[in-house]
């Protein structure tokens, strides 16, 4: 039997087939790039709507903190977790959980008050989970053709593109330094 012929890299089917994969990468990574901007937008406005409900549900404890503690919330919910009633100790729990998500959305809203990229960063590494999943699960593609959605897209393409090339020259120096090493450990010595 003989050996399985092996098409060499430089091929011309391997350079048609090199540029389709080109082609595709470049425009799934400029298709996914133009959505960073977007999905950014998602996550803060429902950040903003998150806040804002919280908000409007502790404003009557806020009242009553007011009247009775000089403001501290922390008084009341206190006041609620010592009681000897059940409901009430209950209810001391709800609102310090109340209070809690507050503080987590307004931090998370400070932290959003930044350039474009470092938002983007910021919801990539610390985005609030619940905001996050309910972004991803209600997300709504778009393609926006505005200053901030062409850079994002053009970027990430480029960066894939890069990765791509450097895979690709790593690939064809493993190659050729196999197949040379094959084909001189087959060489006779004369």
């Amino acid at each position: 039997m003989g050996e399985m012929a092996v098409e060499p890299v430089d091929s011309p089917m391997t350079a048609i087939l090199y540029r389709y994969l080109i082609v595709i990468v470049a425009c799934v990574a400029l298709l996914i790039g133009l959505q960073v901007p977007n999905f950014v937008d998602q996550y803060q406005k429902r950040l903003d709507a998150h806040l804002r409900e919280v908000t409007v549900n502790l404003q009557p404890f806020q009242e009553i903190a007011d009247k009775y503690f000089g403001g501290d919330l922390g008084k009341l919910i206190e006041l609620h977790l010592n009681s000897d009633t059940k409901p009430f100790q209950e209810e001391g729990a709800a609102i310090k959980k109340m209070v809690e998500r507050k503080l987590r959305f307004e931090t998370d809203m400070t932290a959003m008050q930044v350039s474009l990229p470092m938002q983007a960063l910021h919801v990539l590494l610390h985005g609030d989970r619940e905001i996050l999943d309910e972004a991803r699960q209600q997300y709504s593609y778009a393609v926006p053709l505005n200053q901030d959605a062409l850079v994002f897209g053009a970027s990430a393409a480029l960066v894939m593109l890069l990765l791509l090339e450097l895979l690709f020259a790593l690939l064809r120096f493993t190659y050729t330094k196999y197949f040379r090493a094959k084909k001189l450990s087959s060489t006779p010595l004369s």
